[in-house]
C-alpha cells in the first residue's frame, strides 16, 4: 500500500491558549493492515473542547496526550483494505483514530455507521459523543423531570444544542447562553429554546432573573466561571447543576477560577454533580436509538460547523472552538 500518511503531533506541552508551535505536521509510509486489522483513510476529523484538557501532563479521565504522540481525536473513516471478518471496504467506521489521513485498526474500540441513515459528521456529533454527553448527563445526571426550568450555558455549542432540545422534547422550560445575537436568535428561532442570554452584551444576572423567575431546576454548564456564578444565585429548590466543562477556564494560565456562590447549594438544597459521559458507554446504543428517533421526527435539529481541508488545517479549526466561532458540531472534513 503505498503513500505517506501526514498527521498532527503534539510538538509542545501549551501554557495558556493553544498556538501553532504545539504542533508539527509529521510524515510516516502507509502501512498495510495485518492478519485481524483493516485500514483506512479519514473522511471526519472531530474538534472538541475536551482536547485542551488531553494536552496537560496532569492526572485525568484520560492519560495525556504524550509528546510526539498523534492527537488524540475521534474520526469517520472510509475502509480501503481488510484482513479483519467484520470490516470491508467501503464500509464506515467511528473511532478514536487521532488526527491522520490514514489509519490501522484492530477494531477495538471502533463502530460501523451507515451513510444512508445519516451524515458521517453526524456520527461524531448528536449521534456520537456530544449527543451522548447532552442526552446522559441531562436525563441522567441532572434527573430531568417534565415542566422543569433548564438552563444551559454555551447552548450554541456540540452539547448544549442537544441539551436544550432534549429538554424541550421532555416538556421543560429552557433558556440557553450563549455568545452573540446570532447564536441567540438560532437557538430561539432554530432550534425552539424559550428564551436566549447574550453573555457578550447582557448581564447575565439579570437576565437569569427575567427568564427564570422562579430559578433554576437543572443548571447544564459547559463554561464555568462567571457564568456558573451567576446560575449558582438562581437555582430552585432541590436544583441539580450538571458539571460537563469549563471552556471558559481551559486555557487559564493562572488556574482554574472556582465557584463563589457554592453556598447556594447549601441554601436550596441542590447538588452539583460532574460526570465523564465514558462511563455510560454500555448504555450508548440505548442513546443513539432514542436520539435517532427525535432528529427522525423533526424533535432535534443537527446543527454542524464543518471546515473543509488537509490535517493540516487542525490546529486553526481547533482554535475555532475556544473563540467562540463555531455553532453546532465543529468538524474538519479531509479531502
Amino acid at each position: 500500500m503505498p503513500g505517506t500518511n501526514r498527521q498532527i503531533r503534539l510538538a509542545a506541552r501549551p501554557v495558556g491558549e493553544v498556538t501553532s508551535e504545539d504542533w508539527n505536521l509529521a510524515e510516516e509510509p502507509v502501512r498495510a493492515p495485518g492478519e485481524g486489522e483493516f485500514a483506512g483513510r479519514t473522511r471526519y476529523v472531530s474538534l472538541d473542547p475536551a482536547m485542551r484538557g488531553w494536552l496537560d501532563d496532569r492526572p485525568s479521565y484520560l492519560p495525556p496526550v504524550g509528546l510526539g504522540e498523534v492527537m488524540r481525536a475521534g474520526s469517520v473513516i472510509e475502509v480501503t483494505e481488510s484482513r479483519h471478518p467484520k470490516y470491508q471496504p467501503g464500509d464506515f467506521v467511528v473511532g478514536t483514530f487521532g488526527v491522520q489521513e490514514h489509519v490501522v485498526s484492530d477494531g477495538k474500540g471502533t463502530l460501523k455507521v451507515d451513510p444512508a441513515l445519516a451524515p458521517l459528521s453526524t456520527y461524531l456529533g448528536a449521534l456520537g459523543m456530544p449527543g451522548m454527553t447532552a442526552y446522559f448527563g441531562l436525563l441522567d445526571v441532572g434527573a430531568l423531570q417534565e415542566g422543569e426550568t433548564v438552563v444551559v450555558s454555551g447552548a450554541a455549542g456540540a452539547v448544549g444544542t442537544i441539551v436544550g432540545q432534549i429538554a424541550k422534547v421532555k416538556g421543560c422550560r429552557v433558556v440557553g447562553i450563549a455568545g452573540g445575537a446570532d447564536k441567540c436568535a438560532m437557538l430561539t428561532e432554530e432550534l425552539g429554546f424559550d428564551a436566549a442570554i447574550d453573555y457578550r452584551s447582557e448581564d447575565v444576572r439579570r437576565a437569569l432573573r427575567e427568564h427564570a423567575p422562579d430559578g433554576i431546576d437543572v443548571y447544564f454548564d459547559n463554561v464555568g466561571g462567571d457564568i456558573l456564578d451567576a446560575a449558582l444565585t438562581r437555582l430552585a429548590m432541590r436544583a441539580r447543576v450538571v458539571v460537563c466543562g469549563a471552556i471558559s477556564q481551559y486555557n487559564s494560565e493562572s488556574g482554574v477560577q472556582g465557584p463563589s456562590n457554592y453556598l447556594s447549594l447549601l441554601v436550596r438544597r441542590a447538588r452539583m454533580e460532574g460526570f465523564v459521559v465514558f462511563d455510560y458507554a454500555k448504555r450508548y446504543g440505548e442513546a443513539a436509538l432514542e436520539l435517532a428517533g427525535w432528529i427522525a421526527e423533526g424533535r432535534i435539529k443537527v446543527k454542524e460547523h464543518v471546515v473543509r481541508g488537509g490535517v493540516e488545517e487542525f490546529p486553526a479549526t481547533l482554535q475555532m472552538l475556544f473563540r467562540g466561532e463555531n455553532t453546532g458540531k465543529l468538524v474538519l472534513e479531509l479531502p
